[in-house]
């Protein structure tokens, strides 16, 4: 039976419990659940301290998110696989995970096999896509996360974030210091005008129409 030396990053208590039960019943493989880490800034962490060699992980992580994460685990060539196993089906997030440096994405919603199937795969050296991922957009196809809150629908945090460009993230974080467009642009190397651009493009993406809403939005999402 191959041993696989384990983290699992998820912000939700009870989910990474179930999880730990269903891993530990396997016959194939057997778990060595090293840690369970809660929120993104103790990924790095717990990653050196371990030597994990499977990362199971929740993309929309309090602190810093999972795709963030998965660039820096590539940065700091930390021999671990990763599997992207979140409920995001966006296919920009998913372009964007593997991209990062995921091997594997997963939707929690799928049946557990699949999990196998997939660790399965990454353990051969493989990238594994789960059944209802993909990178491409059916034509006519919308596919947004809501929460409810007061009778109004805003995206989450997570969706937010990664439905603007780093481009756009950039600016987004200078705006928040109160600087103006050609500040913004002296310190991007761009000009005034397309900071302008991006800034009514930032804007409507954020569903604010001046510079308070859109400063609020930032901090309100964590998207800075």
């Amino acid at each position: 039976m191959q041993l696989i030396k384990t983290v699992i990053a998820d912000d939700q208590r009870i989910f990474i419990e179930g999880l730990k039960t269903v891993l530990q019943q396997h016959n194939e493989f057997k778990f060595d659940i090293l840690a369970s880490v809660y929120s993104g800034r103790e990924i790095l962490r717990t990653l050196k301290k371990t030597k994990a060699e499977l990362l199971i992980l929740e993309l929309n992580l309090p602190g810093i998110d999972g795709i963030d994460i998965i660039e820096q685990i590539q940065k700091e060539r930390l021999s671990v696989r990763i599997l992207a196993l979140t409920s995001y089906d966006d296919p920009k997030i998913v372009k964007s995970a593997f991209k990062a440096g995921t091997n594997a994405y997963l939707l929690k919603n799928q049946k557990i096999d699949e999990l196998f199937v997939a660790i399965r795969e990454i353990q051969k050296g493989n990238n594994y896509f789960g059944e209802g991922v993909t990178i491409n957009r059916p034509n006519g196809v919308h596919t947004k996360a809501f929460s409810i809150q007061q009778n109004h629908f805003f995206e989450d945090s997570f969706i937010k974030k990664h439905h603007l460009t780093k481009r756009e993230l950039e600016i987004l974080a200078l705006i928040t210091q109160a600087l103006s467009n050609k500040e913004i642009a002296k310190i991007l190397f761009i000009s005034d005008q397309t900071v302008s651009v991006h800034r009514k493009n930032i804007m409507r993406k954020l569903g604010v129409s001046n510079t308070a809403g859109l400063i609020k939005a930032a901090y309100d999402h964590s998207l800075v």
